[in-house]
């Protein structure tokens, strides 16, 4: 949005959480637009799916599949919509979103607030045009059984999504990032596995992890993922740490994201990258917010990069700036095509 600039005050002016819902309805009015035509050589092929550009929008944004087509004509080269879980919940109290504008960062915790999946199903069966649209899937909060609630979310998505993404990551919602741990994580994996096998259309799936990682958790994490036929790894989610921080609201609970973040989704990045060695594709997602940035992300491992908070500070036409900065990057060296960067610096 070039007007971005000239409406991002009364955006600041609200509420954070009134802001995104207030982009989402005018987003919704918007004429629809044609995806842009990018360069070829942004091109590249990951677990089976052609992204025509490796810049994605990360869930979060597009919450419940409303407007997505209108963020494919934006610029991103795919949109991931999410968390969806199998029922509708409200989330956790409000407030719960929150700008640190002196840090280039967002604070929140939403705690998967969602219409549920089967509406979010309705709209994604009635997309229309091309683009490439990836479903993320959580569990309900009360839950009892939360390893039954992924396997309903892959069976009941699967039809609609280019590729889904197991998101066991969040920090909002109490108990949830345990299920990254050891017997627990391979219980999921074979569950989502198994469903998928029960699907007419099998898309690929990614697992989303956190960057408050061990040091030797990314070695398991992939081990994982190699034994359950899991398709990649998105690296990564929010972090509950904290990094020196200058806003008001540094110390409000819930997963911190945008520039402080970067370090540490950097880090992680090459730890899974490291144990790969590049046989299974990477997301990289935290604190990108400049195409030297996606660029030194693509160039330590990731196929893929993801953004939402520095779309915050930017506006949507930071994907379109980000896709035409790497074309000028990727000439200035002797690759042909972005794919070839990919993990050239580690």
């Amino acid at each position: 949005m070039a007007l971005y600039p000239l409406v991002r005050p009364l955006f600041f002016s609200l509420d954070a959480e009134r802001a995104h819902g207030l982009s989402i309805a005018a987003l919704k009015a918007l004429p629809a637009r044609t995806p842009p035509a990018f360069d070829p050589v942004l091109a590249s092929e990951v677990a089976g799916v052609r992204f025509p550009s490796p810049v994605g929008l990360a869930a979060g944004y597009d919450k419940n599949a409303e407007v997505f087509g209108a963020m494919l004509g934006q610029g991103f080269g795919f949109v991931e919509v999410g968390t969806l879980t199998p029922k509708a919940q409200p989330g956790n109290p409000r407030p719960r979103m929150f700008r640190l504008v002196e840090d280039a960062a967002v604070i929140n915790r939403l705690g998967f607030n969602n219409g549920g999946q089967d509406a979010a199903l309705t709209r994604l069966k009635a997309r229309r045009g091309g683009g490439i649209v990836g479903v993320n899937i959580g569990a309900n909060k009360d839950s009892p059984h939360r390893i039954r609630d992924y396997a309903e979310g892959v069976q009941r998505m699967a039809p609609v999504a280019d590729y889904l993404t197991v998101n066991i990551s969040s920090p909002n919602t109490p108990g949830l990032r345990n299920l990254q741990a050891g017997g627990e994580l391979g219980e999921l994996l074979a569950a989502v596995r198994e469903a998928r096998g029960a699907a007419l259309k099998r898309p690929p799936i990614f697992l989303k992890v956190a960057p408050d990682l061990e040091d030797g958790d990314p070695i398991r994490i992939v081990r994982a993922v190699a034994d359950h036929g899991i398709d990649g790894i998105i690296v990564s989610n929010t972090t509950i740490s904290r990094p020196p921080l200058s806003s008001r609201h540094r110390d409000e609970t819930g997963g911190l994201s945008g520039a402080p973040l970067a370090a540490l989704a950097m880090h992680q990045l090459k730890a899974f990258y490291a144990v790969t060695g590049g046989q299974v594709p990477l997301i990289s997602a935290g604190g990108i917010a400049t195409p030297d940035e996606a660029w030194q992300r693509i160039c330590a491992g990731a196929n893929l990069v993801q953004l939402y908070s520095a779309m915050v500070y930017a506006g949507p036409g930071i994907a379109r700036g980000m896709a035409r900065g790497l074309v000028e990057r990727l000439a200035a060296t002797r690759f042909s095509t972005l794919a070839e960067a990919v993990g050239s610096s580690a």
